[in-house]
């Protein structure tokens, strides 16, 4: 890839800030930027953390249209090395990243190094995201990262449901 062209699309790629999601995400992501597609990363300040430690900080070196952003997940520092509380993990995503996501898209605006964002690449199950793209009026794709058997589920828990089957 050459570098930033202000006529080349630029995707904002968000995973539900879980690992089994940030891994396919990031996947995705390489996948588009090879494509040239100007690549905005955006992961939880937590979880970025993480991040960098298992692929290394110089991962991505070489590649000047792929990016990594932050954001706070809303919740209080905890130790580095735990695993965050899932429950509250989703509850404070649904709560406060939608601001500094729109926020976000706003810094990158005024970025004269970066093409104007295009589009939001968000988690299937990441509402922020797709409540953020349609604010924007952006074009919001989603991205199933979970496997296919889960997909399977979440489309056949009504009929699971109607039939009387519950957990």
């Amino acid at each position: 890839m050459g570098s930033t062209s202000a006529n080349n699309p630029h995707a904002i790629c968000i995973p539900l800030p879980v690992h089994g999601h940030i891994t396919p995400m990031m996947q995705f992501a390489k996948l588009l930027y090879f494509r040239g597609i100007h690549i905005t990363f955006v992961n939880t300040e937590f979880n970025h953390r993480h991040l960098l430690q298992s692929i290394g900080s110089d991962q991505l070196k070489g590649l000047p249209d792929f990016q990594f952003e932050t954001i706070s997940d809303g919740l209080p520092t905890s130790n580095r090395n735990a695993t965050q509380d899932i429950p509250s993990l989703c509850s404070s995503t649904q709560k406060y990243l939608l601001a500094p996501l729109i926020d976000l898209v706003g810094k990158l605006k005024s970025l004269s190094v970066v093409p104007d964002v295009t589009c939001i690449v968000c988690d299937a199950l990441m509402s922020t995201g797709i409540k953020a793209a349609k604010q924007l009026g952006l074009p919001e794709f989603h991205l199933w990262t979970s496997s296919v058997c889960s997909f399977m589920a979440v489309l056949q828990f009504r009929e699971l449901v109607k039939r009387g089957l519950r957990a």
